[in-house]
């Protein structure tokens, strides 16, 4: 199959014939020849100098972050340092950070509006996040607290600006960090004024500035007054984004460092109050002050977000990803010459079947232990590591360049449909429905449920027939663009491989490498 890029028709559109907003993961650079050049001489002169001053001074900070916690204990550290710690680490590792970015060629931090005091406001949240330049924002707010990944404790330097900060750690590895996370901020947001500012970055991940990603609740979730804090670059040209398909770290670190110049724009907005609905309500709460700074930076806010390691974006009432794992898994089947047309004879309609590993690797002819691993672990396994085979046959068939849209339709239906409790025929429950979605389209299954129960409310049972499901992946207007856009067959297949085996016809996109914090 020929399966193109979301990116290429804007899938964030939410009615055909309008408008569609920028997708929000995808950063694009575009140099003209004159710029080019002045790249590569300043590249070359200015851009090693400052990047090896900046990497002193970040080494210098290691000495005022380490004496600030020196010989306290972990009760100790439970409490706001003060004292002539905190005076003498904290004004140090203020002044060295301020230098570190003037080093970097951040010379202007232009700041607007007024900080509230932690009184008024014992949370600030940050947006948009565009780039690991933004702790910049750290600076004008006096270096409040924040929150980070466990694992960053471990990297030199970073680990110990990070226990200088208090900073509150979350792992994402265990499953109870995240509670005692959410105890810790409501504990501190709640001090009276005990405990500096919490900053959030509540998109979670970084974006290319043009639309506002959806906002996780952990900030809002002590239901206390936040002030949302503005961050923008106003230069000529965008080196800052790092979003999750775009330049890599090198290559913004070594074009913004060989910017003449980089300003940054920092504007305190008031402080918003939270109604007594929304302090009960953390998501309510984060999508009103998400479009409270959509607004007053005059761009969309959309419900695009990270789930698991996937950027997903939203094409009318469904998530989707904006790379599914079957073009991941397209590209290490290819690379194995396998004929995806031999194997989905096997699948029982409407009957899962359940496999193992090495089944799976008889059922699909592969030998290599390390393909059939990778292979094997793009399907959901239950509780004893097997996988529905039904998934296997499904996803081979939309990797295999031979069939229609409607022929594949067709075949998700018969083998996900069950029989009707009462009354003849087929039709296609939720978790089907579910899995369909999220073979085809990387959708979340959360988030394909709730479009099946819309789907489902226009006609007396609680599950689609198949032409109620043709009717919305083929022939809707929004729907059915993005079933053909990301499983559109090619106009013939390929011819096979030397080795006999049918090569898959999909054109595979490379997954780059997520971005997020």
């Amino acid at each position: 199959m020929s399966q193109g890029s979301p990116g290429d028709w804007a899938p964030l559109d939410p009615t055909p014939g309008s408008p569609a907003p920028p997708n929000p993961f995808v950063h694009e650079l575009h140099l003209s020849r004159l710029q080019r050049v002045k790249f590569c001489l300043l590249g070359a002169l200015l851009a090693p100098i400052r990047v090896l001053l900046a990497f002193i001074v970040l080494f210098l900070l290691w000495p005022f972050a380490w004496l600030q916690v020196a010989g306290l204990t972990e009760e100790q550290l439970q409490e706001p340092i003060t004292g002539w710690r905190k005076t003498v680490c904290h004004n140090g590792v203020l002044g060295l950070s301020r230098l570190l970015f003037f080093l970097l060629g951040f010379l202007r931090i232009r700041v607007r509006g007024q900080r509230a005091s932690r009184l008024q406001a014992p949370v600030l949240v940050a947006a948009p996040h565009s780039t690991f330049f933004d702790p910049i924002v750290l600076l004008p707010c006096d270096l409040p607290k924040v929150v980070s990944r466990a694992e960053n404790l471990s990297v030199p330097v970073i680990g110990a600006l990070l226990r200088f900060n208090q900073a509150i750690l979350v792992s994402r590895h265990d499953p109870a960090s995240r509670r005692r996370v959410v105890e810790e901020v409501r504990r501190r947001a709640t001090s009276g004024g005990k405990w500096p500012q919490v900053l959030f970055f509540p998109e979670g991940t970084c974006s290319n500035k043009k639309a506002l990603l959806k906002f996780k609740p952990g900030a809002f979730i002590a239901g206390v007054p936040v002030q949302p804090v503005l961050i923008q670059y106003p230069n000529s040209l965008d080196t800052t984004s790092w979003a999750w398909r775009g330049p890599g770290v090198l290559k913004v670190l070594w074009l913004t460092a060989s910017q003449p110049c980089s300003i940054v724009d920092v504007e305190f907005l008031p402080v918003y109050h939270p109604s007594l609905e929304e302090s009960r309500n953390p998501t309510l709460y984060a999508n009103n002050v998400q479009r409270v700074m959509a607004q007053a930076l005059g761009i969309p806010a959309t419900e695009c977000e990270f789930v698991g390691s996937l950027p997903v974006i939203v094409v009318g009432r469904l998530k989707v990803a904006l790379e599914p794992r079957l073009w991941e898994l397209g590209k290490v089947l290819r690379k194995a010459g396998l004929s995806p047309g031999c194997v989905d004879t096997g699948a029982e309609p409407g009957r899962s079947r359940m496999i193992s590993q090495e089944e799976f690797a008889r059922q699909l002819q592969l030998s290599d232990p390390q393909t059939v691993a990778g292979a094997f672990s793009y399907f959901q396994q239950d509780a004893q590591g097997l996988v529905d085979f039904r998934d296997v046959a499904l996803a081979l068939a939309a990797l295999d360049g031979g069939r229609s849209l409607d022929e594949l339709t067709r075949l998700a239906f018969e083998l996900f449909a069950e029989e009707q409790v009462e009354g003849p025929g087929r039709l296609l429950y939720r978790d089907g429905f579910s899995t369909i979605l999220h073979l085809l389209l990387g959708s979340p299954r959360p988030a394909a449920a709730t479009l099946h129960a819309e789907l489902c409310q226009a006609g007396p049972h609680q599950g689609l027939s198949l032409c109620q499901f043709q009717d919305f992946s083929l022939h809707d207007p929004l729907h059915g663009k993005l079933f053909s856009t990301y499983l559109r067959p090619s106009p013939k297949p390929q011819a096979s491989t030397p080795g006999g085996r049918m090569a898959l016809a999909n054109g595979t996109v490379p997954v780059p490498k997520q971005k997020g914090d």
